[in-house]
């Protein structure tokens, strides 16, 4: 009975939907996080009488025909990458991105990674880093006398130190933007590195054009919508049960079939 397989196929397709949905719900407070959404596509159909066939020697066809589907499966996990609110922190050293745009971190192994959390602080050498210690590019050096830091909108890094009533100018952070954003590929640590899929990344100084502006003392929360996750959350709970009652019919059913005697 083709019923149990493909409501077999219903089910795994809802669990992969809840684990989507439990990890958006579990990265609410994660800082600068992009909600996912799991998409499915429908399997291979039987064709059991063709459409369009020819039905009669006078050539009339058939306007439908019959097929029969085997299911559903996963086509893909998509990131959207809706805008988060900004959030006030107080801390000079955080930074919201308004608009698109990541910023550019250099791993331990040398390579670039990309990430729209902007929680960052300075390390011992006074160089501007994420909370995991990784340095933020271009690297931006900040004086050990520094007694007020400033950083505008376009990026411009600014500082006073003892001694100078003038502000210094220690550096200009950059963007990287993506023709495909969804491409990129999520490592955990809220990092993500390019893909052929997303395409080579583009840099350019914040407030220009097709690059956010930036926001000193702000962090990027989460887009996860609570209200909306939940509602998703029941829906897919209520396929899951629906195509778990499928089998539990097909299931009674054979057993009345394998009972017929002849």
């Amino acid at each position: 009975m083709r019923a149990l397989r493909t409501a077999a196929s219903g089910m795994e397709a809802q669990q992969l939907n809840v684990e989507v949905i439990s990890n958006n719900i579990a990265n609410m407070n994660t800082v600068g996080f992009k909600r996912q959404r799991a998409e499915f596509q429908d399997l291979l159909y039987q064709n059991v009488e063709r459409m369009g066939a020819q039905s009669s020697t006078q050539g009339t066809v058939v306007p439908t025909g019959i097929q029969i589907g085997a299911g559903v499966k996963a086509g893909s996990v998509y990131r959207i990458m809706e805008q988060g609110t900004p959030s006030m922190t107080g801390n000079p050293y955080d930074l919201a991105i308004d608009g698109r745009g990541y910023f550019q971190i250099t791993l331990p192994s040398g390579d670039q990674a990309y990430t729209r959390a902007g929680n960052f602080a300075v390390n011992a050498e006074g160089l501007l880093v994420t909370d995991d210690g990784y340095t933020v590019e271009p690297a931006i050096n900040i004086p050990q006398d520094a007694m007020e830091i400033s950083i505008s909108k376009s990026g411009q890094v600014q500082v006073v130190t003892q001694g100078e009533p003038e502000p210094q100018v220690v550096g200009q952070l950059e963007l990287a933007t993506f023709f495909n954003e969804a491409g990129l590929e999520a490592i955990g640590d809220n990092l993500l590195l390019e893909t052929s899929a997303s395409g080579p990344a583009t840099t350019g100084v914040p407030g220009e054009a097709g690059f956010g502006q930036l926001l000193q003392g702000y962090t990027e929360s989460s887009n996860v919508d609570a209200v909306s996750e939940i509602t998703s959350l029941i829906v897919a709970q209520r396929a899951y049960e629906m195509n778990s009652k499928v089998i539990t019919t097909a299931d009674e059913m054979l057993s009345v079939a394998s009972q017929v005697k002849s």
